[in-house]
C-alpha cells in the first residue's frame, strides 16, 4: 500500500529527537550540559500541526531540559524523555490518547526506534537513518535529520488532509 494512502488516518505524530529533529550532533560541555541544533522549519511545522489539532510528541532516550523546553515552546504538551523502553512508552501514549497504531505516524532514525516504528501506522525516517530503519520505513524523506525531514512529513500529511497553509484562510 502506498504510504500516502496510510496518511489519511493520521491523527498523531511521534518523533525521536536526536537524529530526527537534530543532525545527531551533541555538543558536550564540562558542566555536563549539552546543546543541540534544530531546524526552524521543522519547528514551524510542529507548532502548526498542534494548532491544527494533531497530537505531537517526542519519545527519546535522551534526557535534556533543552528538549523539553524546545518542544513545550512549540505547543507540544507531552514529551517523553529518558525513555529506556520506547515501546512501553508508545503503548502508554496510545492508551492515554485513545489512539490505534494506524492513527500514528512515527519518525525515527536508529535502532532504538525500530519497535515503535514497526507498530505505527506509518513509519518514516530521515534520509540519513540507519539501514535497518530505512528497511522498515513506509517513507524515507529526502531530507536528513535536523535538515527538514520533520517539516517534510508533517506538511505532506496536512496537505493531504486539506489543513496546510491556505493564504485566504490563514488564521493564527
Amino acid at each position: 500500500m502506498n504510504y500516502k494512502t496510510k496518511l489519511h488516518d493520521i491523527k498523531a505524530f511521534v518523533f525521536d529527537f536526536d537524529g530526527v529533529m537534530t543532525d545527531g550532533a551533541v555538543w558536550m560541555y564540562a558542566d555536563r550540559e549539552t546543546v543541540r541544533a534544530g531546524n526552524i522549519k521543522d519547528g514551524f511545522a510542529i507548532q502548526y500541526a498542534v494548532k491544527k489539532g494533531y497530537i505531537v510528541t517526542v519519545i527519546s532516550g535522551a534526557t535534556s531540559l533543552s528538549i523539553d523546553n524546545r518542544m513545550q515552546s512549540l505547543g507540544v504538551k507531552k514529551i517523553y524523555t529518558g525513555a529506556a523502553n520506547k515501546l512501553a512508552v508508545f503503548h502508554h501514549f496510545m492508551e492515554e490518547h485513545n489512539l490505534t497504531p494506524n492513527q500514528i505516524l512515527c519518525m525515527g532514525d536508529d535502532i532504538p526506534d525500530y519497535e515503535i516504528m514497526n507498530e505505527a501506522g506509518v513509519a518514516a525516517c530521515p534520509s540519513d537513518a540507519a539501514i535497518e530503519i530505512k528497511q522498515i520505513s513506509d517513507y524515507i524523506s529526502s531530507y536528513a535529520g535536523g535538515q527538514g525531514c520533520v517539516r517534510d512529513i508533517i506538511e505532506q500529511t496536512l496537505r493531504l488532509h486539506g489543513k496546510w497553509f491556505q493564504p485566504d484562510a490563514f488564521n493564527w
